[in-house]
């Protein structure tokens, strides 16, 4: 359902000579990434977040280093000249982290980034915007000393929660991924046991119901997943919080304590929605298609009625930072019809009457009556919904 809703309301467009699985954000799409990418990025910051750009390649030897072309070749893209575009971000955070000393007073260390990774999906598991081969993920890497992390997995958990209620997420429900027999892990029992510990403690400590799931684990760590359910009611993992005792020491990652010692820090892997593209599929169907105002691709629609001049209320709007379309051809139905449709939350209609009194006639998604208001009254009611 999200990837017609997508189609419909010129969100996404696919093309067989770009290839599957890669979505081309359209400027209504780019718009909503945007908005989330915006808020996301804000949260991250009041969070005590250092944002970083990474390219998308790398060296075979880094992800060789990493343990992911020893776990993950098969679903990597082939080499290029001994380079590889990257199935994850974690190797480049570590090189940030190890890009100069670290005393343990800078720790927890928080590195994040909104980055593009590539998986080699099958043709036949690709589909719509939830499986992609080019995807973008809101991605972070915590380092820290051992006796912090109960505190950082918690704050993680409690941001995903601030950032599902904002989105308006529902439905979802949390997971507890854990070693199984049979797969390929990082050895350390102890080590598996402590991080373990803390997940389920987390969780707990919050009152979150989840499911233990033996053999759901990535190679080096435990994890928290998060599962969100689909117009159709599939679930799918949007978030996830991993410990992971075992890249740190791949990497040779360290920081001086107060004695002066050499210790290796703890990484935590965590994202707080998971990649756009499937973000973007999953709010379209819990929302059909009517995302939050403060996210919309348009937020504000103008129907003038006539000549009349609407230049006063959108240079307004636009001032304000909202995102204002003019709908001035068709009748006044067609054009109402066409917002409803578009899922539009604010519509603005200005007759002769309204531009004379310097007002609009102002109707909210999902309700019959319209308000008339100032302009600077609309500007600031539609300007509310921002995050």
């Amino acid at each position: 359902m999200s990837a017609k809703l997508a189609r419909d309301l010129g969100l996404i467009h696919n093309h067989p000579l770009i290839g599957a699985g890669l979505p081309v954000w359209l400027p209504a799409g780019a718009a909503v990434r945007s908005a989330i990418e915006d808020y996301v990025r804000g949260l991250e910051r009041r969070a005590g977040y250092q944002q970083v750009y990474s390219p998308p390649i790398g060296k075979r030897e880094l992800y060789e280093l990493s343990g992911h072309w020893q776990h993950f070749a098969d679903d990597m893209f082939p080499v290029m000249d001994d380079e590889v575009l990257r199935p994850s971000l974690c190797p480049h955070h570590a090189l940030v982290f190890a890009a100069r000393g670290r005393s343990y007073r800078e720790l927890p260390v928080r590195i994040g980034e909104i980055g593009q990774m590539f998986r080699a999906e099958r043709s036949g598991v690709v589909g719509g915007l939830n499986r992609v081969r080019c995807i973008t993920l809101n991605d972070a890497h915590l380092f820290c000393a051992p006796d912090q992390l109960d505190g950082e997995v918690g704050a993680v958990l409690d941001l995903i929660g601030e950032c599902y209620a904002k989105l308006g997420i529902s439905g979802h429900r949390y997971r507890l991924s854990l070693r199984g027999p049979g797969a390929k892990y990082v050895e350390g029992d102890e080590m598996w046991a402590r991080a373990e510990g803390i997940l389920r403690a987390a969780l707990v400590d919050r009152g979150l119901a989840f499911e233990e799931l033996p053999g759901e684990a990535a190679f080096y760590g435990p994890k928290i997943d998060i599962q969100v359910p689909d117009a159709a009611g599939r679930e799918w993992t949007l978030s996830t919080v991993q410990l992971d005792f075992h890249k740190p020491e791949r990497f040779d990652l360290s920081y001086t304590d107060s004695s002066g010692e050499r210790r290796r820090p703890v990484m935590i892997h965590r994202s707080l929605v998971g990649s756009m593209e499937r973000l973007l599929g999953l709010l379209l169907d819990q929302h059909d298609g009517a995302l939050p105002a403060w996210c919309a691709p348009v937020q504000v629609a103008v129907l003038p009625v006539g000549d009349v001049p609407v230049s006063d209320f959108v240079a307004a709007a636009r001032a304000a930072g909202l995102r204002v379309e003019v709908h001035a051809d068709g009748g006044l139905g067609a054009r109402v019809a066409r917002a409803t449709a578009d899922r539009v939350p604010y519509v603005a209609v200005i007759g002769a009457r309204e531009a004379a009194a310097g007002a609009v006639s102002l109707r909210v998604r999902g309700q019959a009556e319209s308000a008339v208001l100032a302009v600077s009254d609309a500007v600031s009611r539609i300007g509310h919904c921002a995050p």
